[in-house]
C-alpha cells in the first residue's frame, strides 16, 4: 500500500508551500483518482510520486516502510501527459528497449500485448501510430519496467470520445495487475473506473466522493480549463 504522512512540498524560491499536509492511502490494485485545476499542485504530487522531486516536509511509505524519492524511481513509472511528445525511439521496439537493451523479444511482445497493441509491427515509428495508439505505448514503456505503481498524468487530454473510452478501458483492465494513481482537471471519464477519489486544491488535498462530481454540475465545471 502507497501512504503519504503530512507530504509537503516548499522549494526555497517559492512564497508558499507548493503542496502541503498530504494524507492519503492507496491499496494495492487500486485506481485513485486525484481532481484539481491546472496550476493546483497535482503534477508536482506525481513528480514527487515518481522521485523527480524531493518532498520538504512529511513521509511516503510502501508497504509499511518509508521510501526515499531514489527508491521511488524504480517503484514508480510516471505517464506524463502529452507523452508522444517525450519519444525518442525511431521505431516501437527501439522505443521499448530505450534503456533496456537486454530485453528479449518475449518481454516486448508482453508488454505491447498487455496494452493491446501486440499487432503492431516493431518497426512502425511511434509517430505514426494514432493518439490513442501513441498513449498505449506511452503505458507499454513504463509497463515494461515492472513498475508497482502508474502514475498517469491527464492521460484522456486531446483525445477524441473514442479514444477516451478506450483508454479507459485498458486502465481498468491494467488495475487488475497494477496501482494506478491518475491526476486530472476533468474527473468525468474516470469517476466509473475510480476505487478512491480526492480533491486537490491550492496545494491541499480532501477524498471526496466520486458523486461529489457527478451530482452538482457546477464542480465538474470547476475543473475545465
Amino acid at each position: 500500500m502507497l501512504s503519504l504522512k503530512n507530504v509537503g512540498y516548499h522549494p526555497a524560491a517559492t512564497p508558499s508551500p507548493i503542496i502541503e499536509n498530504i494524507n492519503f492511502n492507496l491499496e494495492p490494485q487500486k485506481l485513485g483518482l486525484i481532481v484539481g485545476k491546472s496550476g493546483s499542485g497535482k503534477t508536482t504530487l506525481l513528480e514527487i510520486l515518481a522521485g523527480l522531486a524531493e518532498n520538504t516536509s512529511g513521509k511516503i511509505f510502501w508497504e509499511e516502510e518509508e521510501i526515499t524519492s531514489v527508491e521511488l524511481q524504480q517503484l514508480s513509472g510516471l505517464v506524463f501527459q502529452f507523452p508522444e511528445r517525450h519519444f525518442c525511439g525511431s521505431n516501437v521496439l527501439e522505443e521499448l528497449r530505450l534503456g533496456h537493451p537486454e530485453l528479449s523479444a518475449i518481454r516486448v511482445k508482453e508488454a505491447l500485448t498487455e496494452v493491446g497493441l501486440g499487432h503492431l509491427s516493431y518497426e512502425t515509428p511511434p509517430h505514426a501510430l494514432s493518439g490513442g495508439q501513441q498513449r498505449r505505448l506511452s503505458l507499454a514503456v513504463q509497463l515494461i519496467r515492472q513498475p508497482s505503481i502508474l502514475l498517469l498524468d491527464e492521460p484522456t487530454a486531446g483525445l477524441d470520445w473514442l479514444m477516451r473510452d478506450q483508454l479507459v478501458n485498458l486502465l481498468s483492465k491494467l488495475k487488475q495487475h497494477w496501482t494506478l494513481l491518475v491526476v486530472t482537471h476533468d474527473a468525468s471519464d474516470l469517476l466509473s473506473i475510480a476505487d478512491y477519489c480526492w480533491r486537490i486544491e491550492a496545494g491541499n488535498i480532501e477524498a471526496v466522493s466520486p458523486s461529489d462530481f457527478t451530482v452538482k454540475p457546477q464542480l465538474q465545471m470547476d475543473f475545465h480549463r
